[in-house]
């Protein structure tokens, strides 16, 4: 199993140390719901060293990103942030990911850790069409970063005694690369949780330093560390989904509501899977991801199946939890056409009960 560059930090603050992802990551320090809370409310700081990192460069790049990806990365300009996906060539999606554009010919994917093989298996099967060589243009640089997410309306506050460079006014899903304590960083206003906040990239080299000057900083602001327990409550109360639960090679971005980051303009041309994307739109959705809130008392789990009234097998949840800060089950969950709109009436099949539930558009948490 592997461990990032602070995993010795996690185990010396008694933090619950769980494998995920092939890595030894912290799934909780005190408690889920008191992380949670605190992320919502003041500062704190996730360990997402084990997310990959990979360099597109060249005149290609742009070229490149376009084709494996779904959005349209040519409105990025420097300094700016994208959500999208790599559609797998069979209607479904390899990962969803971040792309950031350097400038022009640089821009660095952030992929999920369980996946970057995939993932960098994926690109180089790509990479020949536009000339890009594994190793060169095209490289995986995962092992060189560690990687500080500090979410929380207070995060940016307290970030911002570590550096000169204006940090509390950046713009959601912007990025600098400044210097942080002294240390060359990436300093990006993205974020897993709806919470606010920043992801700080550094070499693995700057990683003590790092976590020191981000809790010194944050001191005054009670600054706290915090497990991947809370992380999932918090991106699933803002509907944000997960790979492996909620999307797979199994699911399209256009049933997993991600129609948004699926782009058929001239401007993005052709992509991996266009022409299926754009016939499953023109026919309609058979399934769709959507968001749900209990009616009934009950917590609502991954794999469980969902219902009409009659008892009939519509669906399956991919995520439920009981939301810390609504104190109210919510899910996220596959149906069929029928009950995708908001307010449709479904029911989750818990043991040999049916609870009722109402579809919602997320988020849920409305903050």
């Amino acid at each position: 199993m592997k461990e990032t560059a602070f995993t010795a930090k996690h185990i010396a603050l008694g933090a619950k140390m769980v494998p995920f992802a092939g890595y030894n990551m912290p799934v909780e320090y005190v408690g889920i719901n008191d992380e949670h809370q605190h992320v919502r409310n003041a500062v704190g700081v996730f360990d997402v060293s084990h997310m990959g990192e990979i360099w597109v460069k060249g005149p290609k790049a742009l070229a490149f990103v376009q084709y494996v990806s779904s959005n349209d990365a040519s409105v990025l300009v420097p300094g700016k942030a994208q959500y999208t996906c790599f559609p797998n060539g069979k209607g479904g999606i390899v990962d969803d990911f971040l792309v950031y554009c350097v400038d022009s010919v640089t821009y660095l994917l952030v992929v999920n850790a369980a996946n970057i093989e995939k993932d960098w298996n994926h690109l180089c099967a790509q990479a020949p069409k536009f000339g890009l060589t594994p190793g060169k243009e095209l490289y995986n640089a995962s092992d060189e970063f560690c990687q500080l997410a500090v979410q929380g309306p207070l995060a940016l506050k307290a970030m911002q005694k570590l550096t000169d460079e204006n940090v509390v006014d950046m713009e959601y899903y912007t990025f600098k690369k400044l210097k942080l304590a002294g240390i060359d960083v990436i300093f990006s206003t993205t974020g897993y949780t709806g919470a606010g906040g920043c992801e700080i990239y550094a070499s693995v080299n700057d990683s003590d330093a790092l976590w020191k000057a981000v809790f010194e900083a944050g001191e005054e602001f009670g600054i706290r560390p915090i497990g991947l327990g809370a992380r999932d409550t918090l991106r699933l109360e803002m509907g944000f989904c997960l790979y492996g639960n909620d999307i797979d090679d199994s699911t399209s971005p256009l049933e997993a509501g991600l129609g948004w980051i699926t782009k058929f303009n001239d401007a993005k041309g052709d992509f991996i899977d266009r022409d299926f994307l754009l016939a499953q739109k023109a026919e309609g959705l058979k399934r769709k991801l959507v968001g749900f809130e209990l009616i009934d008392r009950g917590v609502p789990r991954h794999g469980y199946d969902i219902c009409n009234a009659a008892g009939e097998l519509i669906g399956h949840v991919t995520s439920g939890t009981m939301s810390p800060s609504m104190k109210k089950a919510v899910g996220l969950g596959y149906v069929s056409a029928d009950y995708m709109k908001a307010g449709s009436e479904v029911y989750i099949k818990v043991r040999d009960r049916l609870l009722k539930a109402v579809v919602v558009r997320p988020p849920f948490y409305k903050g």
